[in-house]
């Protein structure tokens, strides 16, 4: 970053440990995603033995994916610019996807790269293909959820619609992005956020609102789903279920990379989720050493821990 934030509130040090969770969950299951369920379980039976961070299906030990390359992208925008700069975020999003990082979603690649402008390129994708309801805007909502924390509700849910929309024109996960981020909120607010949720719910567009009440419904499990985890509502249904099943972090990761499927994405989601809750030093030190984020097309540069959690520090100041 070319900012630096100075002395931070006593509010922000809390706030890192969404970001990182969100982090440590990618990249355990960046190596499982599209295994089959329990794969993870299978591999690691006893919880606490620190060889979980093995890497593995192009990933190196402690490598985080495209969904935490772009939470980060999302985060310095944010710090640079001193806001909310839409054609800022999609403009890092595009040099990103142009040096062929290891992974992209092909939606988001045909929308980073089909030739549009910021506040085009997304819908004039929906409109052609009608679907564009993936988890690629959820997936990198930790950092953005950190920073609007403190703006309230309404703020920080809209931001999450807008940012959401530079790649996602189903309004779908939007909202699914959005109940993300207020759940982040009240979580920092020390709200319980599975008792919150038929208040979040509300908020939701009505268009909308059934399909994410199903999946957010206290009874719902993962092998209920009529789509692939790949989808926006499932996969926030899944990193839910994983919190609301487990009483830890490394459990409900644990519980979130078994289902198979999207693993990093699901992980990811849960790990933002579980780090609100339990906090960064309820994260394995074995899972947050070995972390680190390469950002293709920027000049090499790759965020270990230490950046990690400044980068979190200034985002909650």
């Amino acid at each position: 970053m070319s900012r630096r934030c100075g002395g931070a509130s006593p509010a922000a040090a809390p706030r890192r440990r969404a970001a990182v969770g969100s982090a440590a969950g990618d990249a355990l299951g960046g190596p499982f995603e599209f295994g089959p369920h329990g794969a993870f379980s299978a591999r690691f039976p006893a919880p606490g033995n620190g060889g979980e961070m093995c890497g593995g299906g192009g990933w190196d030990p402690g490598e985080a994916t495209d969904d935490t390359q772009m939470a980060v992208l999302v985060a310095e925008s944010l710090l640079e610019r001193g806001g909310l700069d839409l054609p800022d975020i999609f403009a890092r999003f595009q040099r990103w996807a142009a040096s062929e990082p290891k992974d992209i979603g092909l939606q988001t690649e045909d929308v980073l790269t089909n030739g549009m402008p910021w506040d085009l390129a997304a819908a004039t994708h929906f409109q052609v293909n009608q679907r564009a309801a993936g988890n690629g805007s959820l997936m990198r909502a930790s950092t953005s959820a950190v920073y609007f924390a403190a703006a309230g509700q309404e703020a920080t849910m809209n931001a999450a619609r807008r940012i959401a929309a530079l790649t996602h024109g189903d309004r779908a996960a939007w909202e699914g992005t959005a109940i993300f981020h207020e759940l982040i909120r009240l979580t920092f607010e020390e709200v319980d956020l599975l008792t919150a949720l038929p208040d979040i719910l509300a908020l939701v567009h009505p268009d909308h609102r059934g399909r994410y009440a199903t999946v957010l419904a206290p009874d719902w499990h993962p092998d209920q789903a009529t789509e692939f985890n790949g989808a926006v509502w499932p996969c926030l249904g899944s990193a839910v279920w994983a919190l609301r099943t487990t009483n830890s972090f490394e459990d409900a990761i644990r519980a979130a990379i078994d289902l198979g499927g999207d693993t990093d994405t699901v992980a990811a989601v849960t790990g933002g989720l579980a780090g609100a809750r339990y906090g960064l030093d309820a994260i394995p030190a074995h899972w947050t050493q070995p972390l680190h984020v390469p950002l293709p097309g920027f000049d090499g540069r790759v965020l270990r821990l230490a950046d990690l959690l400044h980068l979190a520090y200034c985002l909650g100041s």
